[in-house]
This record gives structure tokens, sequence and C-alpha cells, in this order.
């Protein structure tokens, strides 16, 4: 049986996001919402999902409590690598998604417990979530966010918060 929604829980849906009483706008995968989340889809599952982690570009934004993205910092997203949907450091022959870009995207980061830590080959990989492209653009299955909504959702997250979507 699962929980009811609190209001600490970041509720997601393709009009937007809530969380602590505000409304956000917000992105999500370019293939819409799945129920049968699969590598490569563009869609953002479903999903109740937890927050364990957060990492940020110390040289780009004022430090948070979390991890520091450095410049050797990967996401595994090869399906057949045993850190299939792992933070992973380069070099790395496998598929992967670089964590320090070039680009803003990645620039403050809440990764979600989507096929983690017992990955299943193939269930998805990298989803988190981060910055916006530019507003409303979709993403490759994450959910994405304004920068100053997402550094507000990011200092009042806690252990018990829950991103949903649906």
């Amino acid at each position: 049986m699962t929980r009811p929604f609190s209001p600490t829980d970041i509720v997601v849906t393709r009009w937007g996001a809530r969380f602590m009483g505000r409304r956000f706008p917000c992105s999500i995968g370019k293939g819409g919402i799945t129920d049968t989340k699969r590598e490569g889809d563009g869609a953002s599952p479903r999903a109740s999902l937890t927050l364990p982690a957060l990492y940020y570009r110390a040289d780009r934004i004022f430090p948070l409590h979390g991890n520091k993205i450095g410049p050797r910092d990967l996401w595994c997203d090869a399906t057949d690598h045993p850190a299939y949907n792992h933070l992973t450091r380069a070099p790395l022959k496998a598929s992967h998604e670089r964590l320090h870009r070039a680009d803003r995207l990645y620039d403050l980061v809440l990764i979600t417990d989507w096929n983690w830590p017992d990955a299943t080959p193939g269930k998805g990989s990298a989803i988190f979530v981060h910055r916006w492209r530019k507003p409303r653009h979709p993403t490759e299955g994450c959910v994405a966010f304004r920068a100053d909504h997402l550094r507000w959702i990011a200092e009042r997250v806690t252990p018990k918060t829950r991103l949903i979507i649906r």
C-alpha cells in the first residue's frame, strides 16, 4: 500500500509540478510518461521515487549539501556494463553521460532511485532532476526545472521527499 501524497513530495504531471504548496513549470521526457520505461525511449517513468543523492558543480554554483561533480564523473548507460545506471569515472569506453558538462544542465542534479541501485539492464538509466534547456523543452526521460526553481527545490528536499511522476 502506498502512502498518500505529502506536501514534501514533488508531484509531477505533464502540466507541471507541485512541491511544498508551490507550483512549478517543468519538463518531462519527450516520450511522455510511461508505465513501461525502457532504455532510450525518451519517456519519464510513472513512479514514486526517492532522491538518494544531490550532485553539483561547485565551480559554477554556490555550494550546497551533497556531492561535488568533478571533471571525470560519468553516469553509465550501457546496458551490458557492470556499472549500468551508476556513477562512474572517466575513462570509460562503455556508453555514458558526462556529468561535468559544458552546458549548465547538470550544474545541480538530484539522482533518483529509478532502476537504482540494483539496475535491471534495459529498464532505463539516468533518470535525474536537473535544470531545463529552455522552458518546457522535453528531456530524455528526466524531470527538469528552471534554474532558480531547481535551486529552491534542492534546498528543501529531505530524505523523506518523494518524486512522484504521474
